[in-house]
């Protein structure tokens, strides 16, 4: 089985972190997102990938080369389309004839995948939201699908689509995008993946859902830091250190330095980090960034930044430099 992975988005909502990296590459708990994702197809014994990329693509392509082992093929999203269009492209990298594996890049999950891949039939992750209006909405008549709809104004459901799609049948859904292609089927200007799994299910496909209670988006700071401590929650990693206090849960990286400092709950200091004199907590202090005489909290520090100072909540990016003293 393949898993086919869109990280093409620029993630205008995580300015200033992705002016310097793409979206799945933030950390988070101690990893990029993209890296729980993968992590998660391989617990499932899921060992081929099709990622496709766009922005900063060649950042993405050298942290999966660096880091896993899995058959991976990387598919250049030059337009951004839409959903519909980035499988359409990715469809030369999977067979027609074998179960197929959609999930977003920008969301981390808990949940466990074989709910979806030992289905018998096409199958979509789901999850009960108070407002359906930002996602697509699914409707049933006992267990399938009869209806999708891409973010309804006046929504009959609150059954949402989450990012995860399993589906037997590959070879109708690309034969489904190629007619939105060649029709120009767009909605709200892109080729939405709802609107040809709907074309599947008009056509004698059998779609039906799974749930899935453990959702975390990546796509804005509060909601990254949501995630962090869900994730700091489930898989804490706690160091000591001289002259310094760890309130769990937290993730410390091994090759981070932390002196005279108290670091948590709710803190990823990740790798080459220095936090020196400073109180950090629910924050993420990211690669090589230097936190000295500050009191941090909600807060993100980009790969390499420096801040100095009081106490402070902060959304810095990459290579800043921060003097409160």
């Amino acid at each position: 089985m393949r898993a086919i992975i869109p990280v093409a988005g620029v993630g205008t909502r995580l300015r200033p972190h992705t002016y310097t990296l793409p979206k799945v590459l933030l950390n988070v708990a101690g990893k990029p997102i993209l890296g729980h994702i993968l992590d998660a197809l391989q617990r499932q014994n899921i060992d081929e990938a099709t990622i496709v990329v766009g922005y900063m693509g060649d950042l993405v392509e050298e942290y999966v080369r660096s880091h896993y082992s899995m058959d991976v093929e990387f598919v250049e999203q030059e337009e951004r389309l839409g959903l519909g269009h980035s499988i359409w492209i990715a469809r030369k990298t999977f067979t027609p004839n074998e179960p197929l594996l959609i999930i977003l890049g920008d969301t981390i999950f808990d949940v466990d995948l074989s709910l979806a891949v030992n289905s018998l039939h096409s199958t979509l992750g789901v999850k009960i939201v108070e407002d359906p209006r930002r996602f697509g909405v699914v409707e049933a008549v006992g267990n399938y699908i009869t209806k999708l709809i891409e973010k309804p104004e006046n929504p009959t459901s609150h059954l949402a689509l989450v990012g995860l799609y399993f589906i037997q049948n590959p070879a109708l859904l690309t034969t489904c995008l190629e007619e939105m292609m060649e029709s120009n089927l767009r909605n709200r200007g892109e080729y939405q993946l709802t609107d040809a799994l709907q074309m599947m299910i008009d056509r004698g496909e059998k779609f039906t859902t799974f749930p899935v209670e453990g959702w975390y988006d990546c796509g804005k700071p509060e909601t990254m830091l949501d995630t962090n401590r869900y994730l700091l929650d489930n898989h804490p990693l706690n160091r000591t250190f001289p002259c310094s206090v760890v309130i769990p849960p937290v993730f410390i990286a091994p090759t981070a330095k932390v002196e005279n400092s108290i670091i948590g709950p709710y803190a990823t200091v990740a790798e080459g980090a220095t936090v020196c004199d400073s109180v950090v907590r629910d924050s993420i202090i990211s690669d090589g960034a230097i936190v000295t005489s500050s009191l941090l909290e909600q807060s993100i520090i980009g790969n390499n930044a420096v801040v100095r100072g009081k106490f402070s909540r902060l959304n810095v990016g990459d290579s800043s430099e921060i003097d409160r003293s």
